[in-house]
C-alpha cells in the first residue's frame, strides 16, 4: 500500500507546549515510532505543518533587524529543513536496519494572481492576547485574526498547483526510500515567462499540498494526523457526532471550524474525489486503527451512506 501521512502542527507540538527543541524532538520521536509501524510493509511518504514554526522564525528575524526580514518563501525552506532533519532522523532510529528515508525541500507553483493574495487567512505563529496583538501588528506592520485562544498572525495562502519535484519523490519511493517533503505546504513558488522560478510571500495549506501530492503520488490512503480523534459535526454542542465513514457528497452539506477541520476536510474530499484511494482523518496514535477502517473519520468516493461512531 502506498500512504500519504500528513503530520498537523499539533502532532508536533502539543497544544500549550513551548517551542522548544526539545520538546519538537521528544513529540517527533513519538511520531517516528508509530509511523515506522505504519511503514512495514508499505510505502510511506510524510508531510508536516510549519505555521508555529514558522511563526516563531519570523518573529526572531523582525527583531534581530527588522529592516531585513527574510521572506516568507525562505522562512518556508528554513522550516521545512529543520523539521525534515527532525523527522528523518527520528525516522532512521525507528525503523529496522537496512531501511532508510530522506528529506525533500519541496518547492511548489502557486498562482501569483490567486485570491488568497488579497485575503490573507493562514494563521501562523504564537497566539496572543489581544493588546499583545495589536502591538504586534503595529510593529510589524503583520495583519492579526482571530482564531480560537485568541489571535495570530495570517499571511496568503494560495492553492498549490504544481509539485516540481515529483519526479525525485517518485525515484527515492520506488527505491523503497521513505519521502519527507511538501513540509509546511512546500516553499511557495511562481514560474516566470521565461520559465526560471522565484520564491513569494505565502504560506501553502498543508493539508491541500499533502493531497495534491497523495493523487498525484496514486496513493491507496491518504491520512491526516492530528490530536482529535474524528470529524465532529456541531463540534462543541451538545449533539455533536463524530462521523466515521463517508463519501465526499455526504460532506458536502456540512460546515466545519474554518482553517482547522474545514481544510482537511476538503483535502480528504478532493483526494477522494480524484479516484483510486481514501482519506482518514484522526489522532496519530489511532494511524493503524484508521488504515484499518477502526478509528478516526474514513471518506472514500465508494462509501455507501454517511455512518457515525456510537
Amino acid at each position: 500500500m502506498r500512504i500519504v501521512a500528513a503530520l498537523g502542527g499539533n502532532a508536533l507540538l502539543r497544544r500549550g507546549q513551548a517551542m522548544t527543541a526539545e520538546n519538537q524532538r521528544a513529540n517527533i520521536r513519538r511520531v517516528a515510532t508509530e509511523l515506522a509501524a505504519v511503514a512495514e510493509g508499505n510505502d510511506l511518504i510524510i508531510t508536516h505543518g510549519n505555521g508555529p514554526q514558522i511563526g516563531l522564525l519570523a518573529l526572531q528575524g523582525a527583531a534581530y533587524d527588522p529592516d531585513n526580514v527574510f521572506p516568507l518563501d525562505i522562512l518556508d525552506a528554513e522550516t521545512e529543513g529543520m523539521i525534515g532533519y527532525l523527522i528523518e532522523q527520528e525516522m532512521t532510529n525507528a525503523l529496522p536496519p537496512g531501511r532508510r528515508s530522506a528529506a525533500l525541500l519541496t518547492q511548489i507553483e502557486v498562482d501569483p494572481l490567486d485570491p488568497a493574495f488579497q485575503a490573507p487567512s493562514k494563521p501562523i505563529g504564537p497566539v496572543y492576547a489581544k493588546a499583545e496583538a495589536d502591538a504586534v501588528a503595529e510593529t510589524h506592520g503583520w495583519l492579526m485574526a482571530a482564531v480560537d485562544g485568541g489571535y495570530r498572525r495570517v499571511v496568503p495562502s494560495p492553492r498549490p498547483r504544481r509539485i516540481f519535484e515529483l519526479d525525485i519523490i517518485e525515484l527515492l519511493v520506488a527505491q523503497g526510500i521513505i519521502v519527507i517533503c511538501a513540509g509546511g505546504g512546500g516553499i511557495a513558488t511562481v514560474r516566470r515567462d521565461d520559465g526560471s522560478l522565484f520564491g513569494i510571500e505565502a504560506v501553502i495549506d498543508k493539508d491541500h499540498a499533502s493531497g495534491m501530492l497523495a493523487a498525484q503520488l496514486k496513493a491507496d490512503a491518504f491520512l491526516m494526523l492530528t490530536d482529535v480523534d474524528a470529524v465532529v459535526d456541531d463540534w462543541g454542542a451538545e449533539n455533536a457526532r463524530t462521523i466515521r465513514r463517508a463519501a465526499p457528497r455526504h460532506l458536502a452539506p456540512f460546515a466545519f471550524q474554518p482553517g482547522s477541520m474545514q481544510p482537511k476536510v476538503t483535502a480528504a474530499c478532493e483526494f477522494a474525489e480524484a479516484g483510486g484511494g481514501f482519506a482518514g482523518i484522526g489522532r496519530l496514535e489511532d494511524a493503524q486503527a484508521i488504515l484499518r477502517g477502526e478509528a478516526g473519520t474514513v471518506i472514500a468516493a465508494d462509501a455507501d451512506a454517511l455512518t457515525w461512531w456510537d
